[in-house]
């Protein structure tokens, strides 16, 4: 079966992991000047106030889409294999089901001891209420679904925008209802910026238990992973021949992604005077386009993925490799992120910029890459996949072994 394994989707989680350390570094530079909508620093250099623009408009809001959308692929892959198998409909939905239960156990284990961003969590619950609502259902229903969500979410990012102009319109002075500099926190502050660990232990799990299923109900994670699941259903990231072409939605998911991240980025560099202290109204329409560059991204790696040999060789095989053990080189990153950046630990996050940040960023991925393809060489699994595949297994026992695990993405 590894000889049949498709190169896209693995190739696609391992490129998705750099982007996610690119993505959650910044919310470890604490003490720096940092505005409530992002938590890229607005201090330091050019070059660093660059770096953060770049990523507001490439991978922030776009990297969890892209997380969602292959979440949802993996549901069908995991499920199909099961089918494959002869494992019943009845039997494949429990464990599914626990499946799920688990990652929200996973998510409020990485919160509680390292950061309060996990999005596990949040895929746990989605895949909760998703599968039991969504699983039989046919792809008519599915598409339904997911134009509206998506006409919600428009509807109410313009909405948001509007709201925000208005205020900035009819206020003398909209700035003034900011808290002073020794009230307010960045972002960056409260998730890591406290030195205790007990007392920040106990922030990240608040912050954890309000934002997991928050971002269920913001409707943005629901999109992403239905249309993962509708696109699984017809192994889109794998097939040559499809009504819509992988090259056609990357191309206008990435373009789409990318000109809904320039108003916030403009707002972050302060050149849109028109919604000075007001930057919030551009969230909806980062949220909203986010998933168009999610998906954008996706396609564009498993266009990728399709071109290249099988099994794959050399930096894409290791690449893949990192895909393939995604739920351990997730919680890796948090791992070395946490004790060196945090106020708890070393601290060294209030001492350097957005350069150094994604510099780290870049190295600690590279470091996973290097132990995947170790792991990969023995044929072995991540240790976190290991975990769960067991606990999903539950009384019927490990399966038999098999190459297409996906728990994250």
């Amino acid at each position: 079966m590894a000889a049949q394994r498709s190169n896209a989707p693995d190739l696609a989680r391992g490129v998705m992991l750099l982007l996610i350390a690119i993505a959650n570094v910044s919310f470890y530079l604490w003490g720096h000047d940092a505005p409530m909508t992002s938590a890229h620093p607005l201090d330091g250099t050019a070059l660093d106030r660059a770096l953060a623009a770049i990523a507001i408009v490439l991978v922030d809001a776009r990297i969890y889409p892209m997380f969602a959308f292959l979440f949802g692929y993996g549901i069908v892959q995991f499920s199909r294999s099961r089918y494959e198998r002869g494992v019943s409909e009845p039997a494949i939905r429990g464990m599914l089901f626990r499946r799920h239960w688990w990652l929200i156990a996973f998510g409020f284990v990485h919160a509680l001891l390292l950061f309060a961003g996990d999005i596990l969590g949040t895929y746990g619950i989605a895949g909760l209420i998703l599968t039991a609502i969504f699983f039989s259902r046919s792809d008519t229903v599915l598409r339904i679904t997911i134009w509206v969500i998506l006409g919600v979410l428009a509807v109410g990012a313009v909405l948001m925008l509007g709201t925000a102009i208005l205020v900035t319109a009819l206020l003398p002075d909209p700035t003034a209802f900011t808290l002073e500099d020794d009230i307010m926190v960045s972002n960056a502050d409260f998730m890591n910026g406290i030195a205790s660990y007990g007392i920040a232990m106990l922030v990240r799990v608040g912050v954890w238990v309000v934002s997991a299923p928050g971002a269920v109900f913001g409707l943005t994670i629901p999109a992403a992973i239905l249309l993962g699941m509708l696109a699984g259903r017809h192994a889109w990231l794998e097939t040559f021949s499809s009504r819509i072409t992988l090259g056609t939605v990357a191309l206008w998911g990435i373009v789409i992604g990318a000109l809904g991240g320039l108003l916030p980025a403009l707002g972050y560099l302060g050149a849109v005077p028109f919604l000075e202290g007001s930057e919030w109204g551009t969230m909806g329409i980062a949220q909203v386009t986010g998933i168009a560059g999610g998906v954008g991204y996706a396609a564009l790696f498993g266009l990728i993925g399709q071109r290249l040999p099988t099994p794959m060789t050399g930096i894409p095989r290791a690449i893949a490799a990192v895909g393939k053990r995604s739920l351990s080189c997730y919680l890796f990153q948090s791992l070395i992120f946490a004790p060196l950046l945090a106020a708890w630990g070393f601290g060294l996050g209030a001492q350097i910029n957005t350069t150094a940040a994604f510099g780290i960023a870049f190295g600690v991925w590279l470091v996973s890459v290097v132990l995947a393809s170790l792991l990969e060489r023995r044929g072995a699994r991540g240790p976190a996949e290991v975990l769960l595949r067991r606990l999903t297994a539950g009384k019927r026992g490990p399966a038999p072994a098999e190459p297409a695990e996906r728990p994250v993405g």
